[in-house]
């Protein structure tokens, strides 16, 4: 076994993901269905794979198919999976979402009676290969329910600011008991973080800003070090004290917007470790997000670094 630091590590949910094969349909008349590695922070480490990062997730499945699917498609992306983890007696989730080009796409969680990548405990986590990674990467939704919120803060401190510590605010509502509850928990665990990342929505419920500069800045006085707010139609923006960096979207036809955050993601942790300027990494990750969005998955749609190069080659003028 390769014991080398990970370079992307991320830590929380996981899944399968079952898509319609018809295009602007409610689930009721879908007829066929394609079956996809998922979850946010899982779909992070594939994306980061695809440009020859060393990857890891730590997460756990349920004792089933879809829990040995999740091992052979983590496999087969080049993402080690010796940190996931089977739990007796809960399913492996499955997700299904519906598709409406160009800006709906309705999900629906089947994480019920508690998703397993919710049962992360503290004893579990090997805590050396976490403080080794050149970048470790949590989610709001690990912070939502216990043991999986403590476990995180316990990963977040055992990291001490060391390397490249990346929280994704990825607010999803239905996963906490409350709006107040997220922003405290969420809160406390952003100085703990080198960067965030969220759009408008996860800011104001973090640091109680929606206007993307204010958002910003307020995620920076909590310690952060680079904020990078997603402002939609209107791109990104980044902030890491020396610049306010702002770079367009990318304009593409829309297949399926589920994952394009993800692979975003997955490019921001590649051009972090690259140690390209703001900028770059902006748009680089911008036109990652891009291309995932133009195709129907969200793992097995992440693409290659000379995908991303040939679309920024396109756009420039």
């Amino acid at each position: 076994m390769n014991d080398a630091p990970y370079e992307v590590l991320t830590m929380g949910r996981v899944g399968v993901d079952v898509y319609p094969l018809q295009i602007g349909v409610g689930l009721e008349d879908v007829e066929t269905f394609g079956k996809y590695l998922g979850g946010s922070p899982t779909n992070v480490a594939v994306a980061a794979a695809r440009y020859g990062r060393r990857s890891a997730v730590i997460t756990r499945t349920g004792d089933d198919p879809f829990g040995r699917y999740i091992h052979s498609a983590l496999q087969g992306f080049g993402v080690a999976d010796r940190f996931v983890s089977a739990v007796d007696g809960l399913p492996t989730p499955v997700t299904f979402c519906e598709i409406f080009p160009p800006d709906h796409f309705p999900l629906y969680f089947y994480r019920r009676p508690k998703a397993p990548d919710l049962e992360i405990h503290v004893d579990e986590l090997d805590l050396d290969a976490i403080r080794s990674a050149d970048v470790f990467w949590v989610t709001g939704t690990g912070l939502s329910v216990e043991p999986s919120r403590t476990a995180t803060m316990a990963a977040l401190e055992a990291r001490g600011n060391s390397g490249i510590t990346v929280v994704d605010l990825d607010y999803r509502p239905m996963f906490w008991p409350d709006a107040t509850t997220a922003h405290d928990v969420i809160g406390a665990a952003l100085p703990h973080a080198t960067v965030a990342v969220g759009n408008l929505d996860e800011c104001e419920i973090a640091v109680g800003e929606r206007d993307p500069r204010a958002a910003a800045k307020a995620i920076r006085a909590t310690g952060v070090e680079l904020a990078v707010v997603k402002q939609g139609p209107a791109g990104v923006l980044g902030d890491d004290g020396a610049d306010v960096v702002v770079v367009p979207p990318v304009v593409i036809e829309v297949v399926n917007g589920l994952g394009a955050g993800d692979a975003f993601g997955g490019a921001l942790c590649h051009g972090l470790l690259a140690g390209w300027g703001l900028a770059r990494i902006l748009r680089f990750a911008n036109a990652a997000g891009a291309i995932v969005a133009s195709r129907l998955a969200c793992a097995d749609a992440m693409p290659t670094i000379e995908e991303v190069e040939a679309l920024l080659a396109e756009e420039r003028p």
